[in-house]
């Protein structure tokens, strides 16, 4: 029922958001980076050992080895190894294996045949090292894999990844509960302070009243006069009861909607003349529709609805339409207008408080129908349909 305006975001908001994105991806990056870089290192120490490996081996089958003991090279070398090993000659045939999973109880040959294909799968990550003799004979190949401790920080990036994700969920949703914890305490304090200070002038302008009352009760024209703003006190005495309400529990009770949406459409229809416009307001499904409401809270959503449907008009005419429809316990109520409607960019920022694409007002009256109906009756208010140009419908769900 609002035409489309750039609303004002606010800047703190923004800037606390993009902040937290900011240091969230900055630390996601700094432990890529630093998780690689072990990785790295992790594999050039892995390559050497293997490398020592082989070039101890390789000695040991040279001629310039003696016929000392070689079992160092077992015990001291290939004992240091946490990663899968395997030895085997030219062809592939496993000749040697350490940290490799076997059954022990199978026999020498059949653990050959267990080990065997694994060699593709060590050689897709790292590449087999050559044993040769004097550079030009090869005599065996190491296939070596990745230790638990690489497999691990493969992972880590991934383990990274999660916990920051996990680290923007709870901030943000740690930022969302503070900023409606601060938000309903302003509408709370705000709506108090607002009946409070109603309530006096309030006093004093009734016990007036009651004055002129008895001076020119004899007089028609003033007896009349004096009757209106009787009404329209009784309508600031309501609207600071509504106030007071704000951040109380609701006394619900069960109303026909219709009935009390027909009160809200006669109060505002002596105050369309004064707009200078022409506008049906029409309840289109007659009937009865019983709901839990508060009524003086939902005669204020529906006040605002209507108010925001006239400011919506930009001809000397329209329309605003109630749906009413009811199935078990739930209730709809579409609101439709004639007016400049809403992009659909904007169907959502419409609730925002402090949204408003008039010139006065502090765009809260969406606002606080869209508190009133969700968290007092537990329903909900949304931009059902509008297309810029031809009207809006707003819902109201309720049960």
């Amino acid at each position: 029922m609002k035409d489309v305006a750039t609303p004002s975001s606010p800047m703190k908001t923004t800037n606390l958001k993009i902040g937290l994105l900011v240091l969230a991806s900055a630390f996601v990056i700094a432990m890529l980076v630093y998780s690689n870089r072990i990785t790295a290192k992790l594999l050039t120490h892995e390559q050497q050992v293997v490398d020592l490996y082989a070039k101890s081996y390789e000695y040991i089958t040279s001629d310039r080895a003696s016929s000392g003991d070689f079992s160092f090279l077992f015990e001291e070398v290939i004992g240091t190894i946490d990663f899968p090993v395997i030895l085997t000659d030219v062809h592939d045939n496993p000749l040697y294996w350490k940290n490799v999973k076997v059954d022990t109880s199978l026999t020498l040959d059949q653990q050959r045949e267990v080990v065997r294909p694994l060699l593709p799968v060590m050689d897709r990550h790292n590449k087999p090292i050559k044993i040769a003799l004097n550079d030009t004979t090869v005599l065996n190949y190491v296939h070596y894999g990745e230790s638990d401790l690489i497999v691990q920080l493969r992972w880590l990036p991934v383990w990274e990844i999660l916990l920051a994700a996990v680290f923007i969920f709870v901030a943000y949703v740690g930022f969302t509960t503070i900023k409606r914890t601060e938000q309903s305490n302003i509408w709370v304090g705000m709506a108090k302070e607002t009946a409070h200070q109603l309530g006096t002038p309030l006093s004093s302008i009734i016990g007036w009243l009651e004055r002129a009352r008895a001076d020119g009760e004899h007089i028609p024209a003033v007896a009349e006069s004096l009757q209106e703003i009787g009404n329209d006190i009784e309508r600031l005495n309501k609207v600071a009861a509504r106030f007071s309400k704000i951040g109380s529990r609701p006394d619900l009770k069960d109303e026909d909607l219709a009935e009390v949406i027909r009160g809200v459409i006669a109060y505002i229809a002596k105050r369309i003349p004064r707009s200078g416009k022409r506008v049906d307001l029409i309840i289109a499904t007659p009937g009865e529709f019983r709901a839990f409401i508060n009524r003086d809270l939902f005669e204020w959503v529906v006040e605002n609805l209507m108010k925001n449907a006239l400011d919506a008009m930009e001809g000397p005419s329209g329309r605003v339409t109630f749906h009413l429809t009811q199935s078990g316990r739930r209730t709809t109520i579409d609101v439709t207008d004639t007016g400049k409607g809403i992009d659909p960019r904007f169907h959502k920022d419409v609730f925002r408080p402090g949204y408003s694409t008039k010139q006065r007002g502090w765009g809260l009256g969406l606002s606080l129908s869209k508190r009133i109906i969700e968290e007092y009756h537990k329903g909900k208010l949304f931009v059902k349909q509008s297309t810029p140009g031809e009207g809006t419908t707003f819902r109201i769900r309720l049960g």
